[in-house]
């Protein structure tokens, strides 16, 4: 079964994550197949872009499962390729709109942060680790939706926050039970192309804030200091 299904119609494009018996973990694979079909969308008259995972929950993030077989310059080349999905999905010239569900960690909640339009069931659950580690990840993209001192609290501390929190502070924009997300599906499409594509995609950019490269640049000094693998097992020993 592919990792990601892919529909588009009327100007939707939905993705759906497929690797429910690895928590939609994002593999070498699933992001590049999510990349690509997030810059297509760029060509092909896309006005929503919509993410969802299969199974129980989003996304658990990074796919560490076989970390300690790759080398540090393959891990680095993949968070690299991480955040260039992030950036893709955040500086979209159209509508964005994650709908997660059950626990949702690390790039998977990133990735739900990077999007314009972010719905959770009432029983999602976030976190983002990666400080734990020594990797800056999505750091501006999180100080942007709930705020430099909450982003600072939620990273610092590796703190779980469930979606009441999550929607509290900003970090979702909607709660709704799974069963409501086709019509919310259908509302965010309407909403998405109330305007000409081309004055969408000038507003999205002016309420954007342009950080690509300070992010990439951060990302990859944070990932190419020596000893990533090392500070990875280190922190999957403080999980036993």
């Amino acid at each position: 079964m592919s990792v990601l299904a892919t529909e588009r119609s009327d100007g939707v494009c939905l993705l759906t994550l497929q690797r429910p018996e690895k928590m939609n973990a994002l593999s070498a694979e699933l992001v590049d197949r999510l990349l690509q079909e997030v810059l297509l969308s760029q060509a092909d008259g896309t006005r929503l872009l919509v993410l969802r995972g299969e199974g129980r929950n989003f996304s658990a993030g990074f796919d560490f499962s076989d970390f300690e077989n790759e080398s540090e310059a393959s891990l680095l080349l993949r968070f690299v390729r991480i955040e260039e999905l992030l950036q893709a999905v955040h500086h979209a010239p159209f509508d964005t709109l994650a709908l997660a569900h059950g626990p949702t960690m690390g790039a998977g909640a990133d990735l739900v942060c990077a999007c314009a339009r972010r719905i959770a069931a009432p029983g999602a659950k976030f976190r983002m680790p990666g400080l734990k580690f020594g990797l800056v990840l999505g750091t501006r993209r999180l100080a942007a939706r709930v705020g430099g001192d909450a982003a600072r609290d939620v990273l610092g501390a590796t703190r779980t926050f469930d979606a009441p929190k999550a929607l509290a502070s900003g970090f979702i924009t909607g709660l709704a039970p799974q069963d409501e997300w086709c019509g919310l599906i259908e509302v965010a499409a309407k909403e998405a192309a109330a305007l000409e594509p081309r004055t969408s995609a000038t507003l999205f950019s002016r309420v954007t804030p342009d950080t690509r490269d300070a992010d990439m640049a951060d990302l990859v000094r944070s990932a190419a200091f020596p000893g990533i693998k090392t500070r990875l097992k280190a922190y999957f020993e403080t999980l036993r």
